[in-house]
């Protein structure tokens, strides 16, 4: 495909690595931006992320680069797969080039101050770009090393939404499409928190039919929170949804069950951070959902409670004996007749 543009990859994290790797087998050119040039080197050397993605040859269709400016420009589809605490401050100096361009972000956070999800902050640097998201079921390491796996890239701009799936569709990687960009994105940002409760389950012992318990609560009350800020319910019966929920709350490879299990095992929030190595968005998400929902008045006590565990010293047993005696509500209210 030499007469093509080249594709970007924004982020130099696991998930971007990944996403570049898949690119390029399906013989895309891929320019892989990084902010570290000693990275980027690395990887043009060993072809290989050993922080990120160790044991995962990296293609040769794939060209890190370190130069932002001079990878936007060359590139008309770019996917964005950096920390939610980097993401504005990384591309608002560079908003100019951005113009007319595919921006898709992969990123699943909340952006503390404003409560934007990663394409608006997009939107909101260049107003003149074609947005969309891509989110559901993808742990890194398995799209890496060809797993079979699911995405879905929502966007309401068809073209893009087609755009995305020709270049990423493959032998072991399916993308399905819907016009439900913020219904997406917050089913991807919000799992990251219960995942954190689910490893902090796995890591005491808990029980089959808790974790169950824990999951099927946690759809409830993310797709509560997500309808009354308008996104579409069936949403959450999708990939981006339940899907990446079972995934991201039953994996000890997602970075936020990792985090849970640390805590679990009586690691301090900082301890198990570190331990991690790495950003794990639930942390920061669950203080700025934990306030919108109170804002809101809507009924969250998974995310209460997690909040409660990380800042307020309560124990991961206080939180479930305290769940176990609160009123039952009924079990499915992904269109509550009330105000819950």
């Amino acid at each position: 495909m030499t007469d093509q543009p080249p594709i970007a990859v924004l982020g130099g994290g696991s998930f971007g690595t990944a996403i570049a790797n898949l690119l390029a087998e399906n013989g895309q050119r891929v320019l892989h931006w990084m902010r570290d040039p000693d990275q980027a080197e690395a990887i043009r050397q060993t072809r290989e992320n050993p922080r990120y993605l160790k044991g995962i040859k990296i293609h040769l269709g794939v060209e890190p680069v370190t130069d932002l400016a001079a990878t936007l420009a060359a590139s008309q589809l770019i996917f964005v797969a950096l920390p939610s605490s980097a993401l504005r401050q990384a591309l608002q100096p560079v908003a100019h080039l951005l113009t007319g361009k595919l921006l898709v972000s992969t990123t699943k956070g909340i952006e503390a101050k404003s409560f934007m999800l990663m394409s608006q902050i997009l939107e909101d640097i260049a107003p003149q770009a074609r947005i969309g998201v891509l989110s559901g079921p993808n742990l890194a390491r398995e799209v890496a090393e060809h797993a079979l796996t699911a995405s879905v890239v929502a966007s309401e701009d068809e073209e893009l939404c087609q755009r995305v799936q020709a270049a990423l569709h493959g032998r072991t990687f399916r993308v399905y499409a819907s016009a439900d960009r913020f219904g997406v994105e917050l089913g991807g940002a919000l799992k990251n928190v219960y995942a954190i409760i689910a490893g902090m389950a796995a890591a005491m012992g808990m029980g089959e039919n808790t974790k169950s318990m824990l999951i099927t609560r946690a759809l409830a009350e993310m797709t509560r929170f997500a309808v009354r800020l308008g996104a579409n319910p069936m949403t959450f019966l999708g990939l981006a949804g339940v899907g990446d929920l079972i995934v991201t709350c039953s994996s000890s490879k997602s970075r936020n069950y990792q985090v849970g299990f640390a805590l679990g095992e009586g690691l301090s929030l900082d301890d198990a951070v570190a331990r991690l190595g790495e950003v794990a968005e639930g942390v920061n998400t669950i203080k700025v959902l934990k306030s919108k929902a109170e804002d809101l008045q809507i009924y969250m006590p998974l995310v209460a409670g997690l909040h409660a565990i990380l800042f307020e010293g309560r124990t991961l047993d206080q939180v479930i004996a305290a769940l176990m005696r609160a009123e039952p509500k009924t079990d499915v209210d992904f269109i509550p007749t009330t105000g819950f």
